[in-house]
């Protein structure tokens, strides 16, 4: 298995799904893996906000990527395709300072 290759993280993540019944036992409905995410969300959020150290950080956002991942997995579409487009797009735009912060959005005429 090659650490830095986008398949090989997919099986894993599939793998981890399959040990588990994900798909038979409820693990791969969207519903809940909304509610999972936006709780490791949570998490990262609190690690940024209490100081936490950065080995603590990186482990609450591997969570939310293998849950992301999870994700595509559960709802069929390829990530990492979409990923690409979706980088394509955005950066195709133009940033905007909002309040002192960058912001690169889809701005609508003010």
């Amino acid at each position: 298995m090659n650490p830095d290759s986008y398949q090989d993280m997919l099986k894993a993540v599939q793998a981890f799904h399959d040990k588990h019944d994900f798909k038979g036992t409820g693990g791969e409905d969207l519903p809940y893996r909304i509610a999972l995410m936006a709780e490791e969300l949570g998490e990262i959020s609190a690690c940024v906000t209490k100081g936490k150290d950065k080995d603590e950080l990186a482990e609450e956002v591997a969570d939310l990527l293998i849950l992301i991942m999870g994700t595509a997995i559960s709802a069929e579409f390829d990530l990492n395709q979409a990923f690409w487009a979706k980088l394509d797009k955005i950066m195709q735009r133009e940033s905007k300072m909002v309040n002192g912060r960058i912001r690169v959005s889809e701005f609508k005429d003010d």
